[in-house]
């Protein structure tokens, strides 16, 4: 059995599985489902399109116009570096995506990301309560996430 996350497009599900496997590593197309006759999308149209993004399968179906993304549901990169933190985030809200607060953001589809540097969990949820305070605010502060600023408000400095 597997679960994984499918994403409701209007008839831009194809197009954003590209762009997101163009983001990132180890990532790739698996299958796209067109419409048959009799089908509410048009006939040879792209239904379906399963990829993988590093490794984890997604589903963008196109099924019109009626639902859009909300922060409700989002996508959270677990990054190993504030390099991958600075790539990521640029190349998500490149094109018309916005950066929010917190490490959020929202890409060109409207579909939210957490983009987080490493070490972030540790100080959110460190054994020392004041210093995860003090790193919480900082991040309060933030829009991209920034490591070292965050280690040095988690540290007092």
């Amino acid at each position: 059995m597997q679960i994984y996350p499918s994403l409701w497009f209007d008839d831009q599900a194809e197009e954003a599985a590209n762009y997101y496997v163009s983001i990132f590593k180890n990532s790739k197309i698996l299958t796209i489902a067109r419409y048959p006759a009799g089908a509410p999308g048009p006939e040879g149209s792209v239904m379906t399109v399963d990829f993988e993004l590093n490794g984890h399968r997604i589903n963008a179906i196109n099924g019109g116009p009626q639902f859009t993304f909300t922060e409700a549901v989002s996508l959270l990169v677990d990054c190993d570096s504030q390099e991958e933190v600075d790539e990521y985030w640029a190349k998500l809200t490149a094109d018309g995506g916005q950066e929010v607060q917190c490490g959020w953001l929202k890409d060109k589809y409207g579909l939210s990301w957490q983009i987080v540097p490493p070490g972030f969990d540790e100080m959110m949820v460190a054994g020392d309560p004041v210093k995860s305070q003090r790193a919480m605010q900082a991040m309060m502060q933030m829009k991209k996430l920034d490591v070292n600023e965050l280690r040095r408000a988690y540290d007092g400095e």
